[in-house]
């Protein structure tokens, strides 16, 4: 690919990235703010597992042989 034909592929590409509506940061954290609380309840890392079944993260029972 050329050196030309590589500089248009930037040029497009900068243009896109133009082109993505923004926000401003105080919105975003207002957004995530309000999806975590609106989802807290179903967090199981905040709530707790219903039993030690359900925990993906509980420590691997070891195998030992006799």
């Amino acid at each position: 690919m050329s050196n030309l034909q590589q500089q248009r592929l930037v040029v497009e590409q900068l243009r896109r990235e133009a082109a993505i509506k923004r926000i401003t940061v105080r919105q975003a954290v207002a957004d995530i703010m309000k999806y975590v609380n609106d989802h807290q309840q179903d967090d199981c890392l905040m709530i707790g597992f219903s039993s030690q079944k359900a925990n993906p993260f509980r420590e691997k029972s070891s195998c030992s042989v006799l």
